[in-house]
């Protein structure tokens, strides 16, 4: 008698990842989107990296997949900062992680919309357009908090 062993195939998450920081020129507002799976959590556009994207392909497939925003390849409102870091995943999300990873790098983007737009939402529960000092005091995200404060506030 043969016996059928079915094993479940689980995909990890790749632990590269972009952060993708919104603001209005017009208005200087910050875009904030408050995530489904953590409501007291609010961010910036985030995604994984997917095997043989670029970061800069990620960051505009990220902002369609997050707020339908249609960015091209060579659009000068997206702009690479050039900078990663490496963070500590928080322990309530590792568990879409293999086993052991505890850290993730992130490859930070900054776009510059002329005028604040009203996001469609596919992943986020809702979006606040908020100055830059209240993004850093809204996200849970300490990474998040110091591109805003880098970039946006240029206050090291």
């Amino acid at each position: 008698m043969n016996i059928l062993i079915l094993q479940k195939v689980v995909k990890f998450k790749n632990n590269q990842s972009v952060l993708v920081v919104i603001y209005a020129k017009d208005t200087n507002r910050v875009l904030m989107l408050q995530r489904q799976d953590d409501p007291d959590f609010w961010q910036s556009v985030t995604g994984t990296i997917e095997s043989g994207e670029t970061p800069k392909n990620t960051a505009i497939r990220e902002l369609w997949e997050e707020v339908r925003l249609d960015i091209s390849e060579n659009s000068t409102a997206l702009f690479d900062c050039k900078e990663s870091i490496e963070f500590e995943i928080f322990p309530h999300f590792r568990y879409k992680y293999a086993p052991n990873v505890t850290h993730c790098r992130e490859h930070w983007f900054l776009l510059a919309m002329e005028q604040e737009f009203k996001p469609v939402l596919s992943e986020h529960l809702a979006y606040q357009w908020v100055s830059p000092e209240k993004a850093i005091q809204m996200t849970k995200s300490s990474n998040n908090a110091e591109a805003i404060r880098k970039y946006i506030l240029k206050v090291k």
